[in-house]
């Protein structure tokens, strides 16, 4: 729909404090969020989606991932009545379709990719799916890796291609006391690196595995900058969400250390205490908005999307998008607008009529 709305960036208003770690023993406070502009163009392009997950965008169409196991599609800015397809998903609380990606060639092989929560045997596992589609219609589906164990709160499951064109998988823990993040021989709190078949590239850090780092709870965002540097985003048990650098074999702590200063362990780069529920993260690198600067961060528990600076620490957080509940995801189309979903139907917002949205921020 061609429906225009002006939302004016609230700020300040956040209803607790929010840190940055240099180490676990001294918090630096973070400092206030500001915005750049008094008010944000906003097109809002579909509405009543149902706890949406994942946004992945071609030339002509958006793919959004919901939670039950459909991926929709908008085309022409118009939500499509029929799913290009529909996966018998987990019950659970923080599983089902989540993250979804496009193959680099989409615009000639029409392959996309899912991560998918499934329940076998009493059992939760994940699985990532291949799937080929021709005018918003599935032709074929494939499971390209499988058994990655699965949990009822952090699976982890966002998925996307690196400047390599490897697909890199963040999975998330089968619980807070489970120590398999740390196993080399689990699947379990991994970034993961796989070839688009799900076989395992030669040159990974460590023989025969999929594995490219390890020590991590529930990878929620991820992205690369301009120099091919690889950053996640993880939420944290209450508080503890972390910016990390993911560097190629190392362990990120995960059940061990939250935000850690241990020499046996990566260090985050930012740490936020309590909770602000990291998403979808970029760098932006478009021309349609001057940003000052070009990492962007949605947030659900502060209901907000941010810019951030963290070049020496977080020197500052500023707000491009706030007012409209929980902020899951955000990708950069191709003529440099910003597309974000709303998480406000997934059990721990509050959904007006018309939630869940799929937005573009004009300017």
């Amino acid at each position: 729909m061609d429906k225009k709305i002006q939302i004016v960036a609230i700020i300040g208003a956040i209803a607790f404090s929010v840190f940055v770690l240099t180490s676990p023993d001294d918090p630096i406070p973070l400092p206030e969020p500001t915005s750049n502009s008094k008010s944000d163009s906003v097109i809002i392009l579909a509405e009543n989606l149902d706890k949406p997950r994942g946004i992945a965008i071609s030339d002509d169409r958006i793919f959004v991932t919901e939670k039950d196991g459909l991926i929709r599609v908008i085309q022409n800015d118009i939500l499509l009545d029929s799913p290009l397809a529909t996966f018998r998903s987990a019950d659970v609380f923080d599983g089902g379709l989540l993250g979804i990606t496009l193959d680099p060639e989409f615009s000639t092989n029409h392959y996309l990719y899912v991560f998918l929560t499934y329940e076998e045997d009493g059992n939760l596992w994940n699985k990532i799916l291949k799937i080929k589609e021709s005018e918003n219609k599935l032709k074929n589906v494939q499971t390209i890796f499988d058994k990655i164990p699965g949990s009822s709160f952090t699976n982890g499951g966002f998925l996307k291609f690196g400047p390599d064109e490897k697909l890199y998988v963040g999975t998330g823990t089968v619980s807070d006391s489970s120590h398999l993040p740390q196993d080399l021989d689990s699947l379990s709190g991994k970034i993961l690196r796989l070839n688009d078949d799900g076989t395992i590239p030669d040159d990974n850090p460590f023989s025969n595995s999929p594995v490219y780092s390890l020590g991590h709870r529930h990878t929620q965002g991820m992205t690369w900058d301009d120099d091919g540097n690889l950053y996640v985003a993880e939420f944290g048990p209450e508080k503890n969400d972390e910016i990390n650098l993911i560097l190629s074999g190392k362990n990120y702590g995960w059940p061990e250390e939250q935000c850690s200063d241990d020499t046996n362990f990566e260090n985050a780069i930012l740490c936020y205490d309590p909770s602000i529920e990291p998403g979808g993260i970029l760098f932006y690198s478009g021309e349609r908005f001057d940003f000052e600067f070009p990492f962007i961060l949605a947030s659900m528990r502060a209901s907000n999307l941010y810019q951030l600076d963290f070049d020496e620490g977080l020197s500052s957080q500023q707000s491009i998008l706030s007012g409209i509940g929980r902020v899951r995801d955000v990708v950069q189309g191709s003529d440099g607008s910003l597309y974000v979903i709303t998480s406000n139907t997934d059990g721990k917002g509050f959904p007006d009529a018309t939630d869940d949205k799929l937005l573009r921020i004009l300017k």
